[in-house]
């Protein structure tokens, strides 16, 4: 058996394939762990649901920004935007079952005994392990239960940027999914800043990687996350950034996380889908 991640996909269902030939993935006994954004921009994104969740137990994703997106999407709150490829999906005659699907998916990924945390964007400087599934779950309870649309149609907004133990209702919220899905640097006041989007050096100086704030309170366990395509495929101590740009032309990585030493990797090639990406290239 084996636990290997996997970064963003994005509808990029020929290299998400053969990067599944490549590592020899047997679903009858190894596991798959996907960092979120399964969907957009890339070519396939309805192929890829239906991979992903014909693979069962076998595969755990956490849900990334663009999921979401599909979700307010097919509810009609929001439209597609230029650059998104979800209107295939949105007609697709199981989407109401593979967003069902989607919607019911966790924020964040804890696994005790390879002691890993797996998230699409990043754990907010401050909060402790025991905090971090604690607010991800009061999310994941709106979004799977009765109110899920009301949740979509207010998850939207930049603020507030800054947690708050007292924050409540809809603010409460959006927080909790702004920063598990979208977060990349934050201010040494633990304010988030969603405008940089280069890699770490690219920023103005007063920001931080939210991996190197010093209130990062989850650093004895790895963490494993996506969403950063600028950043690219990275480890650093118990940090795996596996975002390496496939829809942008670079790769498609997976890491094997259960593996003695660091993680080592495997990677194939991707067709770029949208434009060069602006802030680095990919080799």
């Amino acid at each position: 058996m084996a636990v290997y991640a996997v970064g963003d996909v994005q509808g990029c269902i020929y290299p998400f394939e053969k990067l599944l030939e490549k590592i020899k993935f047997d679903p009858g006994s190894d596991k798959l762990w996907l960092t979120g954004d399964l969907v957009n921009r890339g070519p396939n994104s309805l192929a890829t649901l239906r991979l992903v969740k014909s693979l069962g137990k076998s595969a755990v994703t956490v849900l990334g920004n663009h999921d979401l997106l599909l979700l307010a999407i097919t509810e009609k709150i929001k439209r597609n935007r230029k650059g998104d490829t979800l209107q295939r999906i949105s007609r697709a005659e199981d989407i109401a079952e593979l967003t069902d699907w989607l919607r019911r998916r966790p924020l964040v990924h804890c696994d005790r005994d390879l002691r890993i945390i797996m998230v699409h964007a990043g754990v907010y400087p401050g909060w402790s392990r025991k905090q971090l599934l604690e607010y991800a779950g009061e999310a994941e309870k709106t979004l799977q239960g009765k109110k899920y649309r009301k949740y979509l149609k207010r998850m939207y907004g930049q603020t507030p940027l800054r947690w708050n133990k007292n924050l409540g209702g809809w603010e409460r919220k959006r927080f909790i999914l702004n920063t598990l899905t979208r977060m990349r640097y934050c201010d040494r006041n633990r304010r988030l800043n969603f405008k940089q989007k280069g890699p770490p050096g690219s920023q103005p100086k007063r920001f931080v990687p939210w991996f190197d704030h010093p209130d990062l309170k989850c650093g004895k366990w790895r963490i494993v996350f996506g969403h950063w395509s600028s950043l690219g495929y990275w480890q650093r101590g118990n940090l795996i950034s596996l975002d390496s740009g496939c829809v942008w032309g670079g790769k498609l990585t997976a890491v094997q996380l259960d593996a003695d030493q660091t993680a080592p990797k495997t990677s194939v090639g991707c067709k770029a889908w949208i434009n060069t990406h602006p802030f680095t290239t990919f080799r």
